[in-house]
């Protein structure tokens, strides 16, 4: 036992299930996974706790997902509120990094809780009078902080239960062990080979098939017209003059924390209208506008990311069967919330495909029928 879970069992993945169809030998699998986020890997996470066998496609480029802060949140920092599932996304998810260690042997949660800095007394006020609210009492902790080295003239307010994914390590760890598993396919999915109808592709016979593209779903044309927007994301990362403290993720405008090179995380933005496929100088000027106004010291920037997360205009993903294929399956629009909406939801796709158990009316496909 590991944290109160039980070991999972990999014996499965050491004997592939193969069979004759004419003159090829095909792999008989549950489920092909396309996609390297946090959809695709916490889904095959849910197969690899069941025992179930697959293949995940990666096109070896890194997603919106591997460019990402990492940060979980229970808690809307703008205007001081929750959100839908919050207390039950965060306890689930660590649950399920538990059991991920179980098989990867590092559990990558970083207990880095954030603290967030108070523009003025008002804020501090809205602060107090919202963490008696019995919703929002478990995350917003009443004392108030002081940090040292940032401005924070109004003091910051810690969201108890936050804390931060070790993203590097995360799809490092995994995309490892998928690999020596012979579970890890890189290369492109190829729509033109699929064949739903009869459930294969390739040399692959499978069950069912997962989409978790991220904006690359506008490239499937099964699933092409789904309401995602994309949502352009810059961070960049920097080297401090002087140190900050270590055991937190300091959050005004945006986050910042160290990362494991010696250098500091800063991000990440969001725009809308901005969408080509390369650096946005404005949003790396607001970047170090925003840095300078909460660290008055000397600093370099060393290295600019950005990458477009999968939107939804109601702020809920969006999880479904294709209306004509029902072994054809999409996982999508998890937003800023990638590692909580991909770790939770993973297991309600898994549920609605195994166990026939209904989908949420908030994340089904269906809501927009």
């Amino acid at each position: 036992m590991i944290c109160g879970i039980t070991k999972i069992s990999l014996d499965i993945y050491t004997k592939p299930e193969y069979f004759y169809s004419g003159f090829f030998i095909m792999k008989n699998i549950d489920y092909i996974i396309v996609g390297d986020g946090y959809a695709g890997l916490f889904f095959a996470h849910q197969l690899i706790k069941n025992n179930k066998s697959f293949a995940i496609y990666s096109e070896g480029r890194k997603s919106a997902s591997q460019v990402s802060a990492g940060i979980i949140n229970p808690v809307v920092l703008k205007k001081f509120t929750t959100f839908w599932k919050a207390q039950e996304q965060i306890d689930f998810l660590k649950d399920t990094l538990n059991e991920i260690e179980s098989y990867s042997g590092k559990n990558y949660l970083i207990s880095s809780p954030i603290h967030r800095i108070f523009h003025d007394e008002n804020e501090q006020n809205l602060w107090l009078k919202k963490s008696v609210n019995e919703e929002l009492s478990g995350f917003l902790d009443q004392k108030f902080d002081h940090l040292e080295v940032v401005k924070n003239d109004f003091k910051t307010g810690k969201v108890n239960q936050s804390a931060r994914l070790e993203v590097s390590g995360f799809f490092m760890g995994l995309f490892d062990f998928l690999e020596k598993k012979e579970l890890l396919i890189k290369e492109k999915f190829d729509y033109s080979k699929l064949n739903p109808s009869t459930g294969s592709y390739k040399d692959i016979q499978f069950k069912n098939i997962i989409f978790c593209e991220g904006m690359g779903v506008k490239e499937n044309p099964f699933f092409s017209d789904i309401a995602v927007v994309p949502n352009k994301g810059h961070h960049i990362k920097v080297k401090l003059s002087e140190e900050i403290p270590q055991d937190v993720t300091i959050k005004k405008k945006h986050f910042l924390f160290p990362t494991d090179n010696g250098l500091h995380f800063y991000g990440g933005t969001y725009d809308r209208e901005q969408l080509h496929h390369h650096i946005d100088e404005s949003a790396v000027t607001q970047l170090v506008n925003g840095l300078s106004e909460i660290y008055p010291y000397d600093f370099e920037v060393k290295e600019v990311n950005f990458g477009f997360r999968p939107t939804v205009k109601d702020r809920r993903p969006i999880i479904g069967r294709h209306e004509s294929f029902k072994n054809l399956y999409v996982f999508n629009g998890l937003g800023a919330r990638g590692i909580l909406n991909g770790c939770y939801f993973s297991r309600s796709l898994y549920q609605f495909i195994e166990e026939n158990i209904p989908l949420h009316e908030e994340v089904s496909l269906d809501r927009f029928k």
